[in-house]
């Protein structure tokens, strides 16, 4: 990679709750930091506590709410930071218009089985779905539908933390959006 990059670029990872979305993003922003990049990283449970408190889970919610953060990502993103996005965000038609919207998009597919995610439900919230306490929860009672060409696809009921987050810099070290780790 030749100079500084002058446009940042969107990772958004994808995949049911639990799948580990979030714990690959952070460690993936930690070694982006390391190497001197500026880095955001947005997930649901930061932006529902702010910009997006007023949306439920419904479809039309669910697909505002990605749209909100599609907004914030594409000015940070235009602006030279690598953006972090952690988000079910269950709709490919969804995801696809982010795709379109944000300039440097890459689909990171944090796929997990339905049992291991169950297994890792750390929020209670999968025994809540499966009670019928939470309605329109993604994987029980509403769809998940996973990307069909996903740049890159973790396979967290296989992999560490660190190994995802590894595939994930490696794959940008190869498309040139990083410089290679000294």
């Amino acid at each position: 990679m030749s100079g500084e990059r002058k446009e940042g670029f969107v990772l958004w990872f994808t995949g049911l709750s639990g799948a580990g979305k979030t714990a690959v993003a952070v460690h993936t922003e930690q070694e982006l930091k390391r190497r001197g990049l500026r880095v955001e990283r947005l997930d649901g449970d930061i932006v529902r506590k702010s910009l997006t408190a007023d949306l439920g889970f419904t479809r039309e919610d669910r697909d505002t709410n990605i749209q909100r953060v599609a907004f914030v990502a594409k000015l940070l993103s235009r602006n030279g930071v690598a953006v972090l996005c952690s988000f079910i965000s269950p709709y490919r038609a969804t995801r696809d218009w982010v795709r379109q919207e944000v300039t440097n998009f890459v689909e990171v597919f944090v796929d997990v089985s339905l049992d291991e995610a169950i297994r890792r439900d750390v929020k209670g919230l999968y025994r809540k779905a499966l009670a019928g306490e939470i309605r329109n929860f993604t994987g029980v009672d509403d769809p998940y539908e996973p990307p069909l060409n996903p740049e890159i696809r973790l396979d967290t009921d296989h992999e560490t933390v660190e190994e995802s987050a590894g595939k994930v810099l490696r794959w940008l070290e190869q498309q040139d959006f990083i410089p290679p780790s000294m």
